[in-house]
C-alpha cells in the first residue's frame, strides 16, 4: 500500500512539470524555425554544446518535463552533443532550484550547484558528440571501401530520368548529362524566374496563430507523450521502490569519501527526482551525517540519471550513447563531490542545511489536476494502442 500511495505521490509531484515539458515541446515543433535550431544547435562541437547547457540550465523543468522538450529539440534539428548538454542542464538546475538551494542549503551550495550542472552537461555533450563522430566516421569508411569498385564514369550509365512539372500534364524530358562531362546544361529561364504552383502556394502559405497552437498541442499528447510514458511510468514505479524501501538512514552510514558518493550514485540512478525536490532530501542527508561532496553527487546524479531518462537517451540518441551520457555526468559529479569537500575543510564553506516546515513548490490543486489530465489522456493513448493491435491481429488472421 505503502508503494502506491508513494508511486501515486510522485505521480501528482510529477504531472504539472511534465505538462509544461510537453507543451514547450509542442511549441519548439511547431514555432521555432528549423534553420533556428541548425544554425546554433545543430552542429556537434564545444561551442554548440556549451550554448544548449546555458539555454537549459534557468528552465524550470524537472526530469519528466525536459525528456519531452529535449526530444523536441533533437526532431527539430539539434545535434546529439546539443540534446545531451540540455538533457543534463535542465534537470540538474534551475532558477527555481537554485533558490531553494540559498534557503536549504546555504550560499556555497547555492552557487556551486549551477556551476556544477552546467560542467556536467557540456563534458556529457562533449563526450556523446565525439561518440556520434567516431561512429559516423567508422561507417562512413565502411561505406567508401563499398563503393571504391563503382565510378561514376563507369561504363554502364543509368537510364536518363525524365522530369515533368507538378502542374503540367507533359513536359519535355531533361537532357542527358554525364557526370563526367565538362559542360552543364543550362536550365530554362521558366525554371529561374517562376514558379510552377505559385498560386497554389500563396494560397496555402498563412496559417492562423490559432491552428499552430492547435498543432503544437496535438502534436505533445499524441506523439511525443507516446514515446515518453512508458519510461516516464517505469522510472516513477523505480523512484517508488527506492523511496518505500530505501531509508535516508541507509545513506548516512557511509559518511563521506568515495565510497559514500558511489552509493548515493548507485541509490539515485533509479529515482526520477527533479532538481527542486531533491534539495529537501539533500538538507535531510547532511542532517544525518552525509558529506557536502556526497549530497551534491546526489543532486547531480539524481535529476540527469533516472531510469526514464537513460531510455529515451537510448532511444534517441543511441545505445552507445548512454554509456558516453553516464560517463560525462557521473564523472563531472564525483569531480565536482571532491571538490566541494575539499573548499569546505579547506576554506571553512558553511554548507548549513535550515530545516523549516515542508516547502510545496506548486498548490495541491495543481499537481491534482495536472495529474488527472495526464491519467486520462495516457489511458486514452493506451487504449488506442489496444484498439490498434487488436484490429491488426484480426487482419492477420483474416
Amino acid at each position: 500500500m505503502d508503494l502506491l500511495n508513494n508511486f501515486w505521490h510522485l505521480f501528482l509531484l510529477s504531472a504539472p512539470w511534465l505538462m509544461l515539458g510537453l507543451f514547450i515541446a509542442g511549441l519548439l515543433n511547431v514555432y521555432l524555425p528549423a534553420n533556428f535550431l541548425n544554425r546554433h544547435l545543430g552542429k556537434e562541437g564545444l561551442w554548440t554544446t556549451v550554448k544548449a547547457a546555458f539555454i537549459g540550465a534557468p528552465m524550470p523543468l524537472c526530469s519528466c518535463g525536459v525528456i519531452p522538450a529535449a526530444i523536441g529539440l533533437r526532431r527539430a534539428g539539434a545535434s546529439k552533443s546539443a540534446t545531451t548538454a540540455f538533457l543534463v542542464s535542465t534537470p540538474e538546475t534551475g532558477v527555481d532550484s537554485v533558490s531553494v538551494s540559498y534557503v536549504l542549503l546555504g550560499p556555497f551550495m547555492a552557487v556551486i550547484r549551477p556551476i556544477a550542472a552546467v560542467c556536467s552537461a557540456i563534458m556529457a555533450g562533449v563526450l556523446v558528440g565525439k561518440d556520434s563522430e567516431l561512429h559516423q566516421h567508422q561507417n562512413t569508411a565502411s561505406d567508401e571501401k563499398d563503393s571504391e569498385s563503382t565510378s561514376c564514369c563507369s561504363s554502364k550509365q543509368p537510364e536518363p530520368v525524365t522530369t515533368s512539372s507538378c502542374c503540367s500534364k507533359e513536359a519535355p524530358p531533361k537532357p542527358e548529362q554525364s557526370c563526367c562531362s565538362k559542360q552543364t546544361p543550362k536550365e530554362p529561364e521558366s525554371v529561374k524566374t517562376t514558379s510552377c504552383c505559385s498560386t497554389e502556394q500563396s494560397s496555402k502559405a498563412v496559417e492562423s496563430r490559432f491552428s499552430k497552437l492547435k498543432r503544437a498541442v496535438n502534436f505533445s499528447c499524441n506523439k511525443l507523450l507516446e514515446d515518453t510514458m512508458i519510461w516516464l511510468m517505469i522510472g516513477l514505479f523505480f523512484a517508488a521502490l527506492v523511496q518505500t524501501y530505501v531509508p535516508e538512514s541507509y545513506l548516512s552510514q557511509w559518511g563521506n569519501g568515495i565510497l559514500a558518493m558511489l552509493v548515493v550514485i548507485l541509490i539515485s540512478i533509479p529515482m526520477y527526482i527533479c532538481a527542486t525536490a531533491s534539495t529537501p532530501i539533500a538538507a535531510g542527508l547532511l542532517l544525518s551525517g552525509v558529506s557536502p561532496g556526497a549530497v551534491l553527487v546526489f543532486m547531480l546524479a539524481g535529476p540527469a540519471t533516472n531510469i526514464a531518462t537513460l531510455g529515451v537517451v537510448g532511444k534517441e540518441l543511441g545505445k552507445r550513447a548512454v554509456f558516453a551520457y553516464l560517463i560525462g555526468v557521473i564523472g563531472t559529479a564525483l569531480a565536482f563531490g571532491f571538490l566541494t569537500d575539499y573548499l569546505v575543510a579547506q576554506y571553512g564553506f558553511v554548507v548549513a542545511p535550515m530545516m523549516g516546515e515542508e516547502h510545496e513548490v506548486l498548490p495541491h490543486w495543481l499537481s491534482l489536476g495536472a495529474g488527472i489530465v495526464l491519467a486520462i489522456l495516457m489511458l486514452r493513448l493506451l487504449l488506442k494502442m489496444v484498439l490498434k493491435k487488436s484490429s491488426q491481429t484480426g487482419k492477420s488472421i483474416a
